[in-house]
């Protein structure tokens, strides 16, 4: 029998190579692996030295997520305070018993975090991407969270000050210039004095410097400080006043625009949050005491519209789930949507009482998630709980 194989090269030739050429060809590997699914893939690092280091090398991770699905993992939520935020002649003091940077752990990583001290010194939260923290004390500094290398990284002072603002974390791991990130500050007006002016500044890590713009906007909007946002393939989306979404293309250097989208359905004091579907587009979610509604955000006949995807009555959901509803009394306390996960369109966080759970929306069954911290001491009324992700891939030192 021969012990020759036919495969491709890096140019897409065809080569006879033996068995063993293979597995010691960076090129003929990357192939093979390539078609491997992830849950085979992340325990092939275990195989040897030689593939922990293919598949670690960025440009076999770029070509991989790029083929297959990324895949993300829970490590906790953060507990982001809003009576703590704002104007100083607004904002309530924190009690120095309570933390300004609190962590419910889910894993591993995020007992190893609460433990070593380091949210202590990062100030409030801020935003996230691919598991890079944004936190801060405004308007005095801000921090960038490294989890590979368990370091924060210092943002040099903004030029510009914004009374009150929003701001969102952009990462970009580019295999041929290395990992890169932007910060993005946008100025929020009161709604009295909203205008077709947006003013935003923004940092990058590859000139270490702030950039001051002023985009337009086709009709007055006022930002809503202190919401979470959210990024999606470099596009900002802020939450405005009166039930809207600003959208801010930092991909367009040339065209410096803000274009607002009216919300499907908002009311005052109801949960609203956004995400990200698993095609890439934006999710929101809505909800109040009896019902959850999940919009998405897409192009149809070329026009941008939101199309409803789910409604769901958390009376009938909790039916669905005899033993969760008898063990955590469901009956007689709210329930509210938290969060979508990272890149996922069929599941959602939903919170009742102090207790976390992962909705299925398809199938309306909910699973608790477990977490370490003291949930039951915040007064979730005033709590934006944000969960906290890292995307999963095996990293080499070799």
């Amino acid at each position: 029998m021969s012990s020759s194989v036919r495969a491709k090269t890096s140019l897409g030739m065809a080569s006879d190579l033996s068995v063993h050429e293979v597995l010691n060809s960076f090129d003929a590997m990357s192939e093979i692996l390539l078609r491997l699914p992830p849950e085979t893939t992340y325990k092939l690092i275990l195989v040897s030295k030689r593939w922990l280091e293919i598949i670690s090398n960025p440009f076999f991770r770029q070509a991989y997520l790029t083929k297959w699905r990324p895949s993300f993992h829970l490590i906790g939520f953060f507990i982001s305070n809003t009576m703590y935020l704002g104007k100083r002649v607004e904002r309530v003091h924190r009690p120095r018993s309570e933390s300004s940077l609190s962590l419910l752990s889910t894993s591993s990583l995020g007992d190893e975090v609460q433990s070593s001290g380091v949210l202590k010194k990062l100030g409030y939260y801020i935003d996230s991407s691919n598991g890079f923290l944004l936190c801060g004390r405004h308007p005095k500094a801000y921090y960038l969270w490294d989890p590979s290398t368990r370091k924060h990284h210092h943002i040099p002072r903004h030029r510009v000050h914004f009374e009150e603002l929003c701001m969102s974390l952009i990462t970009v791991d580019c295999p041929e210039e290395g990992f890169s990130y932007k910060v993005v500050r946008g100025e929020c007006l009161s709604y009295l004095n909203q205008s077709k002016r947006v003013r935003v500044e923004t940092y990058s890590s590859k000139t270490t410097t702030w950039s001051y713009f002023e985009l337009t906007c086709s009709e007055p909007i006022s930002l809503t400080p202190w919401n979470a946002g959210r990024v999606i393939k470099g596009v900002v989306y802020w939450h405005a006043t009166g039930g809207k979404i600003a959208i801010y293309d930092t991909n367009d250097e040339e065209e410096k625009r803000v274009y607002v989208m009216k919300l499907p359905k908002t009311f005052d004091y109801d949960e609203q949050v956004l995400g990200e579907s698993a095609d890439g587009c934006l999710l929101y979610g809505w909800s109040n005491k009896s019902v959850m509604e999940i919009w998405k955000l897409e192009k149809v006949s070329d026009v941008l519209q939101w199309t409803v995807q789910i409604k769901l009555s958390f009376k009938v959901m909790w039916r669905q789930n005899p033993l969760e509803s008898s063990r955590f009394s469901t009956k007689t306390k709210e329930t509210q949507l938290l969060a979508f996960l990272n890149q996922d369109s069929d599941s959602v966080f939903i919170r009742c009482d102090s207790h976390i759970f992962i909705c299925d929306t398809k199938t309306q069954k909910v699973e608790e998630v477990q977490y370490q911290g003291r949930g039951s001491s915040f007064v979730w009324d005033f709590c934006k709980v944000l969960p906290y992700f890292q995307l999963s891939w095996p990293y080499s030192s070799l």
